[in-house]
């Protein structure tokens, strides 16, 4: 399959129109490439939900708080096409750096406020900014009729969301549900900087979730109870350091008094050198 790339706003947009004009539904799923299953499970809800699939590619420098971060992103352009291709993208958005901020750095800001500021929030100050703003700036660009996020970036959905609310943009907003290898690590692009020995000790996320789940339905409904039992599960593992836990209300992101169902579990963690987060909604 010959991919449809498009490098610059004005052709994406001329594109777009002509299908438009035919009545065409559009599902978008804004990533930042070195795409996986994962992205692979956007991608196919939004192959199954519109007639016309556009996947952008771009790594965001605004939304990273460590420039060596971004500089060490990983990418792949052969990978990221062949998972383009499996799951049938009309467009592929491939934008520069420069054709998204062609002044620099932008001198204008979308801010979201209260659920930024916890959590993420709380430990990369300014993230969050970066990421409304290029989400805002793709989402009129392509002018999707959907966009699909996954849930394991839980807050950053609760931040799209309520930015599209907020700004009575007219796109919806999908999240789609958590795709995890059969050890249970959650799928993500960080994930190919892990030595087997650190992705042996990166499962602690996901069985730490589980054992939150477990203290709950053992009764224990109060939130500091159940968080220093998940934060032990975590701080048993050698070199594994806690950002947070948090048992949070789903939507608004603050802790109840009381945990009652539904309620978002969620942890940040860095193994060794690599930072990982991962998430689970307790339903009983």
């Amino acid at each position: 399959m010959l991919l449809n790339r498009i490098r610059t706003v004005t052709e994406l947009r001329s594109e777009l129109d002509a299908h438009r004009t035919n009545g065409s539904t559009i599902g978008f799923v804004p990533t930042m490439g070195f795409l996986h299953e994962g992205h692979g499970s956007l991608l196919r809800r939004a192959r199954e939900e519109s007639d016309v699939v556009v996947l952008s590619i771009f790594v965001n420098p605004l939304q990273f708080n460590d420039e060596t971060d971004y500089e060490v992103y990983p990418n792949d352009d052969a990978l990221d096409d062949r998972i383009a291709a499996k799951y049938g993208v009309d467009i592929v958005f491939n934008p520069s750096v420069a054709e998204m901020y062609p002044d620099g750095t932008p001198k204008t800001s979308v801010r979201v406020s209260d659920v930024t500021e916890v959590l993420e929030g709380k430990y990369r100050p300014g993230h969050f900014d970066g990421v409304t703003l290029v989400v805002n700036k793709l989402l009129h660009m392509v002018e999707p009729t959907r966009a699909y996020f996954g849930e394991k970036d839980y807050q950053q959905l609760a931040v799209v969301r309520q930015m599209v609310a907020d700004l009575s943009m007219r796109s919806e907003i999908v999240g789609c549900p958590i795709v995890r290898d059969e050890d249970g690590l959650a799928l993500s692009s960080r994930n190919s900087l892990l030595s087997a020995d650190q992705r042996r000790r990166a499962l602690s996320l996901s069985n730490a979730l589980q054992v939150g789940q477990h203290q709950f339905l053992a009764g224990v409904t109060d939130p500091e109870m159940l968080v220093s039992a998940v934060r032990e599960v975590l701080e048993s593992e050698s070199d594994v350091k806690v950002d947070y836990v948090a048992a949070v209300d789903c939507d608004t992101l603050r802790p109840p008094n009381v945990l009652s169902v539904p309620f978002q579990l969620l942890v940040a963690a860095t193994v060794d050198n690599v930072r990982l987060i991962d998430n689970c909604r307790v339903e009983g």
